[in-house]
């Protein structure tokens, strides 16, 4: 793997520096340059926000000064990755262009102000983000200083306005190519429902008694994914625009958290490397092993979606400004935190900002340099023990990689179609709550997991794990059918194969497209519990608790491993096993608990031999991440339970701090550490 910036290949440290607020400080910029110095920081991102003053009026672009700051860190040995201005459109486009102003789901046109607000769909927006764009990289591609370009800011939102509806028309005019097709497949027919031109159509809004629940489903995610694909046009096209003066600069976007909206599998081809931003909101408490759970699956969704080395694009070494409080970060927590990133296949950490904004709605949230404007901080001197950590690690780690062989299927359109099913829990389904307990198990072991959408490959893993695929794209069953033929090991659950891709029940029984037989069952019906109901699973002994979704399903071929509990359907099929080809799959019934994850995913991947960071798992709260380079394994250890933990080490172990053997890593809370294994 080379390094993900060739201009540059090292780890990156640094983050969004915004200079453009102190044009007036040249006292200030000089101090930057000997503070980032002082904290290890080798490279900013410039621009992020800057598009007033890049073009202050029309037409009339000003880059001279941004020309001198990138000369000015360069000779200081700071990189810049440098962005595209669009996330924040100037006041004056947005006051004589009021079509580029976004349109809400009630139909009004927004008011200028703000960030992330520009129609994706408007040809003046587009036009005015090419131009600007295309200065930029006529003018910077080729400075020496330049590492990678940044395409806008968080990519997000939506907008209503009649292009984009009639861009949306046309869109479902080339995936259907008649009304007819269309109305079939929305089961349209349904409450009368049914189109018959296709100015009738429009995006889902609020209506009626039925608030925001569109009664055609398939329109509901259709639209979903057409917003997604707009976007996906949006990013290429800016994309386009800076390589077209030097196609050797790799691009990235910052994505985001959890982000519901979009699908970021549809991105991963659109950029050379996937960057987010990560604000785990710590709190000092046993909550913090949840926290980091989470984040590590997001890091991991981050990583997968190109298989390679990610950018931690932003992260605060102190606060945030935009939750419900302002927590500091404990001791020792910004470096346990930065090192689950890189651990998990990052190879950068970078913070918003570098140095605070004195006014405006982000001037309290944390930064590198405080109000004080010295380095005297604590949050100032957790940087600086970032960025030598980085340099220390650099040389080994930087474009190593993380190669699981454990797949983990977290579907978007999936989690559209499923949380918007109407039944059978409207009082909650909680899919990806489902996919993270999955998750969690195998993080608490130590396990690596690639996070899969069913657009993916899947071939050339030893396990994949597909919680509720209640809906299934077109080929993924064939795809799963496949796997398990040719040998691997699948895990699928109640709430599988229900509908096709465009939210239409499946006929024949379920789950559909063939999975009954690789599953060797058929599932007859779901009971939804309610909140505070349990059934148990009566497995080798034990009884595992149930809750929420427990699907009735007879065995058709299948082995019976684990039976219900109690009510009316005690003593029926609650998990399977069925041979298939040359591997299995497994069919577990119902919403279980840690306990049964965990007993049942340390068994199985002990019994498939599945790649490990340790040989047993680490201590509760601790976590182990595995990076491979040139035959090398690196291990990180986290340590978020809030206590001390040792942990011990198999043989030859070398601590990559000290370079001296270690046999137990003694863990003091929130301490971190990175092993070069025997």
């Amino acid at each position: 793997m080379t390094s993900l910036t060739p201009k540059f290949p090292h780890l990156l440290h640094g983050g969004d520096y915004n200079p453009d607020q102190w044009l007036d400080r040249p006292d200030i910029l000089e101090q930057d340059i000997a503070l980032m110095k002082e904290a290890h920081i080798n490279c900013v991102s410039l621009g992020i926000f800057a598009w007033a003053k890049l073009e202050p009026q029309e037409g009339m672009y000003q880059l001279d000064w941004l020309e001198q700051i990138i000369q000015t860190l360069y000779e200081n040995g700071v990189y810049t990755v440098l962005a595209t201005p669009s996330g924040a459109k100037p006041r004056w486009m947005s006051e004589k262009y009021p079509e580029i102003r976004r349109v809400t789901a009630a139909g009004q046109r927004e008011l200028s102000g703000g960030r992330h607000n520009h129609c994706y769909t408007s040809p003046v927006y587009r036009e005015k983000v090419r131009a600007v764009n295309t200065v930029l990289a006529q003018r910077f591609a080729k400075h020496p200083g330049v590492i990678l370009w940044h395409l806008s800011n968080e990519y997000g939102g939506e907008c209503r306005c009649e292009l984009c509806q009639a861009a949306f028309r046309e869109w479902l005019k080339k995936k259907y190519g008649s009304l007819e097709a269309l109305n079939k497949q929305w089961w349209t027919d349904f409450w009368s429902q049914t189109f018959n031109s296709w100015e009738e159509i429009h995006a889902p809004a609020p209506r009626g008694p039925w608030g925001n629940a569109e009664p055609v489903h398939g329109l509901s995610l259709d639209w979903k994914r057409f917003v997604t694909d707009q976007v996906a046009d949006f990013i290429a096209a800016e994309g386009n625009a800076v390589k077209a003066a030097d196609p050797s600069i790799p691009v990235t976007a910052n994505l985001m958290y959890d982000f519901y909206y979009y699908n970021y599998f549809k991105f991963k081809d659109l950029l050379d490397v996937v960057s987010w931003d990560a604000y785990p909101q710590w709190k000092g408490t046993g909550e913090d092993i949840a926290t980091a759970a989470d984040f590590a699956l997001w890091h991991d969704v981050m990583r997968s979606l190109k298989k390679q080395p990610f950018l931690l694009m932003e992260s605060t070494p102190s606060v945030i400004n935009w939750g419900p409080v302002s927590r500091l970060k404990r001791p020792g927590m910004h470096l346990a935190s930065s090192m689950q990133a890189v651990g998990h296949g990052a190879d950068s950490v970078q913070y918003f900002q570098f140095r605070k904004s004195r006014g405006a709605t982000e001037k309290f949230h944390g930064a590198v340099v405080d109000h004080c404007g010295h380095s005297g901080t604590r949050e100032f001197r957790d940087v600086e023990q970032v960025g030598r950590r980085l340099q220390q690690l650099d040389e080994a780690i930087c474009g190593s990689q993380v190669k699981p062989e454990v797949a983990l299927v977290f579907d978007t359109e999936n989690r559209w179609a499923v949380e918007t099913a109407a039944g059978p829990r409207n009082c909650g389904i909680h899919y990806a709550e489902d996919v993270r307990a999955h998750y969690r198990a195998l993080w608490r072991m130590g396990v690596p997991v690639d996070i899969v959408d069913e657009e993916c490959g899947i071939g050339g893993y030893k396990l994949v794990i597909a919680p509720m695929l209640y809906l299934l794209r077109a080929g993924f069953a064939e795809k799963l059918r496949a796997f398990v033929e040719a040998g691997g090991v699948l895990v699928g659950t109640y709430h599988t194969g229900l509908v096709n891709e465009n939210d239409l029940c499946h006929l024949g029984g379920w789950p559909g497209e063939g999975l009954g037989e690789v599953f060797g069952l058929w599932h007859e019906a779901t009971d939804g519990l309610w909140d505070g109901e349990s059934n148990c699973i009566l497995l080798d002994g034990k009884s595992y608790p149930v809750t929420e979704l427990c699907a009735l399903i007879h065995a058709k071929g299948a082995q019976v491993l684990g039976t219900y509990g109690r009510d009316f359907y005690q003593g029926e099929p609650a998990l399977t096993v069925n041979a298939y080809g040359a591997g299995q799959a497994y069919y577990l019934a119902a919403r279980a608990g840690a306990d049964f994850y965990r007993d049942f995913y340390s068994g199985l991947t002990e019994k498939l031999a599945c790649k490990r960071a340790l040989p047993a798992p680490p201590p509760e709260g601790v976590e182990a991440c595995l990076r491979e380079k040139n035959g090398e394994s690196y291990v990180f250890l986290q340590n978020f339970s809030g206590e001390a933990q040792s942990v011990p080490l198999p043989e030859g172990c070398v601590d990559m701090a000290s370079g001296q053997a270690i046999a137990t890593a003694e863990l003091a809370a929130y301490d971190s550490v990175v092993i070069k294994r025997g």
